[in-house]
């Protein structure tokens, strides 16, 4: 996943940025609401860890653009506040999940989880690929003699960006965009890599090349 963090406590922020990035995650790290707009207008996300009282502003100000302009990218609140009002100021205004300071990085990852799994059962249906089935809510492939496929985080994040624009041929950055975050050295070759490993794992037809422009999954798809 592509995953904004926005929050302005540095040794937090560092705690939180290196744990999810060793799930396997990309993450991108803002320390106010500037630069976290400025993230969001250059990138799409898988999710959002958002702070309420950052320097410049408050977090659900943020928030609340982002349900105006019918974004609906999952966003998980983490805050010093615990007070029962700012929990429902939040959620009312669009959050969809809540944790109060200090962070259980375990638990943490847990909540990342379920939100993932709770918006992907609503933005994706399950889709066949041949014989095939892949499913975004649980983050699984199922083969054709019903036993799960195994994919590490980076082959799945690669998968379910094209599977999700499945009607589109898909550029060589845009699936660079879901695999790392900004300022992070991209490897010429990173997304060959991947597409190579998932045809050794789903089968070589699973993943089509257009030359010149990019990928896109199996036209029965």
């Amino acid at each position: 996943m592509r995953v904004l963090l926005v929050e302005d406590d540095d040794l937090l922020g560092d705690a939180v940025r290196t744990h999810v990035a060793r799930q396997g995650h990309a993450v991108d790290w803002a320390e106010d609401c500037a630069a976290a707009e400025a993230c969001l207008d250059a990138s799409r996300y898988d999710l959002i860890l958002l702070d309420l009282r950052l320097p410049d502003g408050h977090g659900l100000d943020i928030l609340k653009r982002l349900r105006v302009r019918r974004d609906v990218t999952p966003v998980i609140i983490l805050t010093a506040h615990d007070q029962v009002s700012d929990r429902i100021a939040g959620l009312n205004a669009g959050a969809d999940d809540y944790l109060v300071k200090p962070v259980d990085l375990n638990e943490l990852q847990a909540r990342i989880h379920a939100v993932s799994r709770r918006y992907h059962a609503q933005a994706l249906p399950e889709v066949a690929i041949g014989a095939l089935r892949v499913l975004p809510s649980e983050r699984r492939v199922v083969g054709p003699d019903g036993q799960d496929i195994g994919l590490s985080s980076r082959e799945w994040a690669v998968l379910e960006r094209l599977v999700a624009r499945r009607q589109a041929i898909l550029s060589k950055t845009q699936l660079e965009d879901a695999l790392y975050e900004f300022g992070a050295e991209v490897e010429s070759n990173t997304v060959e890599v991947y597409v190579s490993r998932l045809r050794r794992k789903l089968g070589k037809d699973v993943i089509e090349t257009v030359r010149g422009l990019g990928y896109r999954v199996a036209g029965d798809a």
